[in-house]
């Protein structure tokens, strides 16, 4: 049991890291290539977001909640430029912004030691472990990915494939 603090943090890596890059950015790469440019950005009434503000919300979201929160980088999120973004800013540019999201994450969780799970430190109003930080990531980014497939499959009427050729 010497060791268990670094088992139980690299378990605890491996999931965030599947639900991450197993999951949630391949998800939101496989909606975004299921629409054109024009319903990237289609927002059904004042209040809702486009896929487009979506995909912006979640890089800003974890590079402010991983990058600044657990990796002590400057905060330099704009928030609220994420949803008021109108578009179009096209598909290969959003996919782009993702691929360089998975690469910075990737960087950040390598470095990643048991410590760095249970010292706090402030995430926007909130003081947070690093554990904390991870959970609310995968867990904020898998419910927008939700939202992502349900527009997906509204728009296109798809199977989204998620677990084509998988026997659940």
């Amino acid at each position: 049991m010497d060791n268990y603090p670094t088992v139980f943090c690299e378990t605890f890596l491996v999931e965030i890291k599947r639900r991450l890059f197993e999951e949630c950015i391949p998800r939101t790469r496989q909606c975004l290539q299921h629409l054109n440019e024009d319903q990237i950005w289609y927002r059904p009434n004042a209040n809702s977001n486009s896929v487009g503000n979506i995909v912006l919300h979640l890089c800003g979201n974890v590079r402010q909640w991983i990058g600044a929160g657990l990796d002590g980088q400057a905060d330099i999120r704009e928030r609220d430029k994420e949803f008021a973004e109108k578009g179009p800013i096209p598909r290969a540019v959003l996919l782009a912004k993702l691929n360089d999201l998975e690469k910075e994450v990737r960087q950040v969780l390598a470095t990643v030691q048991p410590k760095d799970l249970l010292n706090k430190r402030k995430v926007q109003i909130y003081e947070e472990s690093g554990l904390s930080i991870l959970v609310h990531v995968v867990e904020h980014f898998s419910y927008h990915v939700g939202q992502l497939t349900y527009i997906v499959k509204m728009l296109q009427d798809v199977d989204t494939g998620y677990y084509a050729g998988q026997d659940l």
